[in-house]
């Protein structure tokens, strides 16, 4: 008996131990990145001689002309405008094909259903790099290379499995009576879904919306390959260009200037809807 209450005992310090290793882990990554996306802010608007010379020092004069510069000088502007035309339409897509998908996968039950959702789920599991070539071909007899368009449409197909997936988990949590009540009021499935299924899903699809968001505008490989033309080039393959530059002109503040203006749309949209992302994952893996 006392051996048992020791053993319980170290267990629970153990645990404790492991939970305090753990928050303080958590603490100072939290307190690093806080630390870097200051330190990046703060870069950007410095001179390059106050770079420098004073690297963790503070600027004298804020140099609001690094993002004109930035933005107009290394037409970091238009890829931005591009990044968030592309970004969007191809969000407004996934959802449109991935919710109903989730919704028949989730709470329809027809013939090989449970094998139709592993088929598309085995689609998370595939390679970016092993379909490059066989969507440039595609893409190339469809005349979309160097098309926004063509981007567009990669960004849906290779961005469905992950969604559905992270959907479907979602659905099965609702209960079925909602279902019942609705088809006893006469409502068809399709009403059933726009008028009960997908105003209750609101934080799952707010979820795949930011990592979508934060997923595509940070994308590089898929736009430097299917877009060749400057003016249709996104903000990643933009910053790449402006990093390869600042080696041979030293004007580093102007790329954390860019930096900054690709980060701070991610930034704010988490911060105000970190709770609905949260919500969306675990109310999904709990009871899902």
């Amino acid at each position: 008996m006392l051996s048992n209450i020791r053993k319980g005992a170290a267990d629970m310090t153990l645990r404790r131990i492991t939970k305090l290793v753990v928050k303080l882990f958590l603490y100072c990554w939290c307190i690093f990145t806080v630390f870097a996306l200051l330190w990046v802010l703060l870069s950007s608007l410095k001179t390059n001689n106050e770079f420098f010379s004073k690297t963790w020092g503070l600027f004298k004069v804020p140099q609001v002309s690094n993002y004109a510069k930035v933005l107009f000088q290394y037409n970091l502007g238009k890829g931005f405008i591009n990044s968030i035309f592309v970004v969007t339409l191809s969000i407004i897509g996934i959802l449109m094909v991935s919710a109903p998908a989730a919704y028949i996968l989730a709470r329809i039950p027809f013939p090989f259903r449970g094998a139709l959702a592993k088929f598309i789920i085995l689609g998370m599991g595939i390679p970016v790099q092993l379909l490059l070539v066989p969507l440039f071909f595609t893409l190339s007899k469809l005349k979309l290379i160097d098309d926004l368009w063509g981007l567009i449409l990669v960004y849906i197909a290779l961005s469905l499995p992950y969604n559905i997936f992270l959907i479907m988990g979602f659905f099965r949590s609702l209960p079925h009576e909602l279902e019942e009540a609705a088809r006893i009021d006469g409502c068809s499935m399709i009403k059933t879904f726009i008028k009960i299924i997908l105003p209750l899903g609101q934080p799952a699809l707010v979820t795949c919306t930011v990592f979508l968001f934060i997923d595509l505008i940070n994308e590089f490989m898929l736009a430097y390959t299917f877009i060749s033309s400057e003016s249709k080039q996104t903000v990643s393959v933009g910053l790449a260009g402006l990093q390869t530059s600042m080696l041979y002109t030293g004007d580093w503040v102007a790329l954390f200037a860019g930096l900054t203006i690709a980060i701070m749309p991610m930034a704010v949209i988490y911060i105000f809807l970190s709770r609905s992302i949260i919500e969306g994952i675990t109310v999904g893996a709990v009871k899902g």
